[in-house]
């Protein structure tokens, strides 16, 4: 790891979860940092903890308790509100299941994000609109999600990802409903994207997807059990998507 200030920091995090008399303790005091432009997948079986690391990395769920940085700023102990505008505003999702509103068009759905920041489609229709055409979807604007295949959905989700230029891209088995040809150019543009700059952290079960990453975290138990860093391509990806 680099000298430079990661843009995530985890101190002593603990996840516990009531399940009628039952205490699961899904994260045991996790430490991690993650630096910018890291390409990071996040392993294990069931039960492990990483949709739970994952979830709260994104800010969808606290901490019971230890300590969370991101971008300096400290978010785990942030009011909801707070960590809506987080989301919202330097964070970036792509789903399994896509996450798209089927009554919205191509370009109304990237702009999703910039809507619940108060933001018109038409002052923001240009940049939409060029994030479409950077994950090849520039002549499917006006198409509904029904009128798109499964990866072009997907890449409708990721260009909405990055819509608020966020400073990290997280992303729960993106390619879990894809056939292995459409899975793999959703993975090239990860590629594209992460040689471009973009930080991206990947929840996974499968070591095809993991390997394309630059770092592997494999969760047992709640707790980090082997952190692999290894060197990046010596070539970087072809293509000239940039976000």
């Amino acid at each position: 790891m680099s000298s430079a200030s990661p843009i995530i920091r985890i101190e002593g995090l603990h996840k516990t979860y009531q399940m009628g008399d039952v205490l699961v303790h899904a994260l045991h005091g996790v430490n991690l940092e993650i630096e910018a432009g890291t390409y990071l997948a996040i392993m294990g079986p069931s039960g492990s903890g990483k949709s739970t690391m994952l979830n709260v990395l994104g800010c969808l769920d606290r901490p019971t308790s230890g300590n969370y940085f991101l971008g300096g700023e400290d978010v785990a102990n942030m009011s909801d509100d707070a960590l809506s505008d987080v989301r919202g505003k330097r964070l970036g999702f792509v789903f399994q299941s896509y996450n798209l509103i089927d009554q919205l068009t191509v370009v109304e759905n990237i702009h999703v994000p910039l809507f619940y920041q108060g933001k018109d489609l038409t002052e923001c229709y240009d940049h939409c609109a060029r994030l479409a055409g950077i994950v090849g979807l520039g002549d499917r604007l006006e198409h509904r999600p029904k009128q798109l295949s499964g990866g072009q959905q997907q890449r409708t989700a990721i260009a909405r990802s990055l819509v608020n230029d966020p400073l990290m891209i997280l992303a729960d088995e993106p390619t879990g409903n894809l056939d292995s040809k459409t899975g793999t150019e959703v993975l090239n543009l990860f590629d594209e994207l992460n040689a471009a700059g973009k930080t991206i952290v990947l929840v996974t079960h499968g070591d095809e997807v993991a390997a394309r990453a630059h770092r592997v975290i494999h969760m047992k138990d709640g707790v980090i059990d082997r952190d692999i860093v290894r060197a990046r391509p010596a070539i970087p990806p072809a293509g000239k998507n940039t976000p």
